[in-house]
């Protein structure tokens, strides 16, 4: 219903504006409760709600966020086609994870691990971490021996190998490349009974997927860990206090950027992020704890005092000079 306001003077020319006010449309139901384009959904709760809300805690790691739901999307869709009598084509989810130390690699694998398993993709969604020395023997045929152990042990989870480069170091001779060939033929034997995710530097990991041919081609899923930012990293840092029940003083955190900035000045692409600073923040409790038994003695220093972490207790280190 629409009203109408018209001039009062009718027998001379109107002069005035026809104004028509109408009511809104009506929105449809589906109008409304149709999603936003690019708007996630994601469940309130269940255990892809608790990886989520586990995986949004770490800093920074947005396009890694993404990767995890969109393997969560993939499985998800995989078991609507199958209840509605579709095929699912067997995907593929041997991974790479490039970057610097301390940039979250081993924290996101028992991530994705989790995820897994509450997809029902692996059964125990439990990881195992191994480096060279676990997988490469003393003598032909321990290599491959050890290996598969391993390859064993990791059935139904996710079996993670840092620094996976080193296995290429030795050349043609070396056992290392005995434990490749063990992890390829495992990979092609137990298709979809175990994820293998390879870690490490990211120019180091390109020229070891370059010197076996086969390799790149098993790995479809390759993501980059970006260093962290300093903003990021002194994030970090004061969630890293928070959970130990401690706090930096706003001068600490100054402090805190000056050595950042220090270090990653200094050591380049090697800066190993959150590692160094939970280093810095275990050293600091440690020269709080002598500073305060020296100046209270026998006495307690009080609930603030045990909290705060003040500029003096961030003592200079020979490596960076801060």
């Amino acid at each position: 219903m629409s009203s109408r306001v018209v001039s009062a003077d009718a027998a001379k020319p109107s002069r005035q504006i026809n104004v028509v006010l109408r009511a809104p449309e009506p929105v449809t139901r589906s109008a409304a409760s149709e999603p936003q384009a690019g708007a996630k959904t994601v469940p309130n709760q269940g255990p892809f709600a608790e990886i989520m809300k586990e995986l949004d805690r770490m800093v920074g790691l947005d396009n890694v966020k993404e990767l995890v739901y969109e393997i969560y999307a993939l499985l998800q869709i995989g078991q609507y086609r199958t209840e509605a009598g579709l095929s699912t084509g067997q995907q593929v989810y041997h991974m790479v994870f490039k970057g610097n130390p301390g940039t979250g690699k081993t924290t996101v694998a028992r991530i994705i691990a989790k995820l897994f398993q509450a997809m029902g993709m692996l059964p125990k969604g439990h990881l195992v971490e191994v480096e060279r020395a676990d997988l490469v023997g003393e003598y032909i045929g321990h290599t491959a021996l050890k290996t598969r152990e391993l390859i064993k042990k990791a059935m139904g989870g996710v079996l993670f190998i840092d620094e996976a480069y080193s296995l290429a170091r030795g050349g043609e001779k070396d056992f290392g490349k005995e434990a490749i060939d063990t992890l390829v033929k495992a990979m092609e034997d137990y298709k979809n009974q175990f994820v293998l995710i390879l870690a490490g530097y990211s120019d180091e990991m390109d020229f070891f997927l370059g010197t076996n041919p086969g390799l790149p081609s098993r790995f479809p899923i390759a993501i980059e860990f970006p260093d962290y930012s300093i903003d990021q990293l002194v994030q970090i840092a004061e969630l890293m206090a928070k959970e130990r029940e401690y706090t930096f003083m706003p001068a600490s955190l100054m402090r805190l950027r000056q050595m950042l900035a220090a270090e990653k000045s200094r050591t380049l692409s090697a800066f190993s992020n959150a590692r160094y600073v939970r280093n810095i923040l275990e050293r600091s409790i440690r020269h709080q704890a002598v500073r305060l038994l020296t100046q209270y003695g026998s006495s307690s220093p009080g609930r603030q005092e045990l909290m705060t972490i003040k500029p003096e207790d961030m003592r200079m280190d020979k490596t960076t000079g801060f």
